[in-house]
């Protein structure tokens, strides 16, 4: 389905090129997974693959067309779902659906059919009237995935489709997409998470605009055979054991999972790789089977490592007693929605606690009201003793925030955006010099200083904003998905940075969709629909739920979706083939219609809008059809002399203008002065001849 053979790709003459003669094969009815770290030139070969952009050398062939010769005809022939969301949020559901289906030419009968089915597939019938603005994080997800399936695309495109969706949302689009597969169509995943990669039919993996693995995820996993291990019977906290588990040179990475620590060794274990683990007496190895992931940091070249810089450059948070953190009874209601229902709980000093939901729970809500951005309805939040309600701009300075979506300045350059969060946090002087130019050493913002902060990618951004969030050493940190997004590598070292921070006394309140991030939180609080339903350890609660499986029984509706999909994948290649051989189906419906749709639905929505498109354009008509005459002053003719009369006391010249009455002259109030009965003059006098009639 898509063949590249050398291509290139620079956006600079002098720098390292976004893609470096990359040779790849995609294959019908394939589920291609396309990996790698932040940079690595992932969306640019998407958009390489669709003709958006064009290619310094080498050649995409999608389908048997050339895209660079014929870019037209293959977007016809793909779906494609941009990194961020690009559907109209001002739009219901349903009016984004129909719109997308005027502007791919879908039309008659076939039309409604469709978008039935779409929103049968995607699960979005109960709301077609809510606006794309309103949806959650998955939901929003699924509607752009509808979209690019309006008109059926024999290849479809998906840059990082999951990014920012809970677990549950995420294994209902996974189902979703991998269903279109067994329909033989050709699809590319971009994602972040490795769990995703390794479920992947094949994976390509890029790194600084080169292509370092293609083929079955297994072929990647193998090299790292006999290197995995597990870490147990630990003696004291998890988190440190890790840290210096990981300064070791025998190992590559490490994670926290579960009641042991998961290590990546340098070389096959070895009885001499014990003693190489210094403090760490009594804990003992065993073997485990190696993940996609554990491969994916081996060929990236390791980890970061356990030490943090960050956390060492900070002075230890003063002690205290009692809870840091204390939310009483907390309530928010948004109209008649209630966003938070009653959320109670409390953190200690030095604690990392992780607040876990799916999109819409209420957890961005909740934090905003702990840092004093929003009022709550009912009940307090209080951070250390002061409740932000009432309390001043200094204390709120103690406090560290970092947004679930990027929230910085995007049209001011890394270097402004440092400076100012620097003064708004109250640093002035030779500490705020001294500061800026910690964070851009820690987070290694020095190639970015010039560049505006919107167009960065995402980990640098993520980076950014957490350097932005730390940089006044706050006592207490809130950081609402610090890690969405983001590759592998990146989420370590803001963990590293995090358990660092722990280390000397800070109170950290996280929010993640990344499960096994959880396991480095002291204690989770689990939010569903608005009410805590539960609070705990990690390890606690996953025993609570142990021996409690849930029912398996099948169904024969099960069978028959088995059933079905096994038919489904069988007939896929022939399906292809038949796809093939039908010449792809032009757009009938005309695009200015659609668009023009489009807009006035947006305008009638917003009665402002109304003002703006409407109301404005005809004063100005009025104004300058009426007020600015292309006469100039002076001249008897046109409005502007019936108006304002000359200040000359000399006579006007004569017009050719036949004269219908003569009256005393303002001016000089002596002789005639000719008046017209027509105001308006063709040619102003100074454009006439010499040799005009007097």
């Amino acid at each position: 389905m898509i063949v590249v053979e050398g291509l290139t790709k620079r956006f600079a003459p002098a720098g390292r090129p976004a893609l470096d003669g990359i040779d790849l094969q995609v294959a019908p009815g394939r589920f291609t997974g396309l990996v790698g770290p932040d940079g690595a030139g992932k969306t640019t070969l998407i958009r390489l693959m669709l003709g958006l952009l064009r290619s310094d050398a080498g050649t995409v062939t999608v389908d048997g067309l050339d895209v660079a010769a014929a870019p037209t005809a293959v977007r016809e022939r793909a779906g494609y779902m941009p990194q961020r969301f690009g559907l109209y949020e001002d739009l219901t559901v349903g009016e984004n659906l129909r719109l997308y289906a005027d502007l791919r030419g879908v039309v008659g009968a076939e039309r409604q059919a469709q978008l039935d089915r779409l929103l049968q597939f995607t699960d979005l019938a109960c709301f077609t009237g809510r606006l794309a603005g309103a949806l959650s994080g998955g939901m929003k997800q699924k509607l752009g995935l509808a979209c690019a399936l309006i008109q059926r695309p024999r290849l479809l495109l998906l840059d990082e489709p999951s990014v920012g969706v809970d677990p549950i949302s995420r294994r209902e689009l996974w189902r979703m997409v991998r269903t279109l597969v067994d329909d033989g169509i050709a699809v590319l995943w971009s994602t972040a998470y490795l769990d995703e990669a390794e479920q992947c039919d094949d994976v390509l993996l890029l790194n600084e605009g080169r292509l370092l693995f293609a083929g079955p995820p297994a072929g990647l996993t193998a090299r790292v055979a006999g290197r995995t291990m597990h870490l147990t019977g630990i003696a004291g906290g998890r988190r440190a054991v890790l840290a210096r588990a990981l300064e070791s040179p025998a190992v590559i990475d490490g994670v926290i999972q579960g009641s042991a620590v998961r290590l990546v060794l340098r070389e096959p274990a070895t009885p001499a790789v014990p003693a190489a683990l210094p403090g760490l007496d009594g804990a003992r190895l065993q073997p485990v089977s190696p993940r996609f992931e554990d491969a994916f940091v081996d060929i990236l070249g390791g980890g970061p490592g356990g030490r943090s810089s960050l956390a060492e450059s900070m002075p230890t948070a003063p002690a205290g007693d009692g809870a840091v953190i204390e939310a009483v009874h907390l309530t928010r209601r948004f109209g008649e929605f209630t966003a938070v229902d009653d959320v109670s709980f409390r953190i200690a000093r030095g604690e990392v606690f992780g607040f876990l939901g799916p999109n819409g729970a209420g957890k961005s809500t909740t934090f905003k009201m702990l840092c004093g951005l929003l009022q709550p309805s009912e009940g307090r939040a209080l951070v250390a003793g002061l409740d932000l309600k009432t309390a001043s701009s200094d204390a709120r300075r103690r406090l560290g925030y970092m947004a679930q979506k990027f929230s910085l300045y995007g049209n001011l350059s890394v270097r402004q955006n440092l400076a100012f969060f620097a003064g708004a946090y109250g640093l002035a002087g030779r500490r705020r010099r001294t500061q800026i130019g910690r964070m851009v050493e820690i987070f290694d913002l020095g190639p970015y200083l010039g560049a505006s902060a919107g167009e960065l990618p995402l980990g640098i951004k993520q980076r950014l904003a957490l350097a932005c969030a730390v940089m006044h050493e706050p006592a207490v940190l809130f950081l609402d998905e610090p890690t969405s997004g983001v590759d592998p590598i990146t989420r370590r070292e803001f963990w590293t940075h995090i358990n660092g921070m722990v280390e000397k006394g800070v109170t950290i309140m996280v929010t993640t969709h990344f499960m096994d991030e959880a396991e480095y939180c002291d204690r989770i609080a689990l939010i569903y629909r608005g009410r805590e339903i539960a609070t705990g350890s990690p390890d606690a609660l996953k025993e609570n739920r142990r021996g409690r499986p849930r029912s398996r029984k099948p169904t024969a509706g099960g069978r028959l979706h088995r059933a079905g999909s096994i038919v489904r994948r069988a007939r896929g290649a022939r399906r292809h083939e038949r796809c093939r051989l039908r010449p792809p189906r032009r757009p009938r419906g005309p695009f200015p219609r659609a668009l023009v749709v489009k807009e006035m639905i947006q305008v009638l929505r917003d009665p402002s809008s109304i003002l703006i498109a409407f109301v404005l354009p005809l004063m100005l008509l009025f104004l300058f059809g009426y007020g600015v005459s292309l006469d100039r002053p002076g001249s008897q003719s046109g409005w502007w002399s019936r108006t304002i009369r000359p200040t000359r006391a000399t006579s006007p010249r004569p017009s050719p203008i036949r004269a219908s009455s003569t009256r005393a002259s303002p001016t000089t109030g002596t002789g005639p002065r000719p008046t017209w009965s027509q105001a308006p003059c063709a040619a102003s006098s100074s454009s006439r001849p010499a040799s005009a009639p007097g």
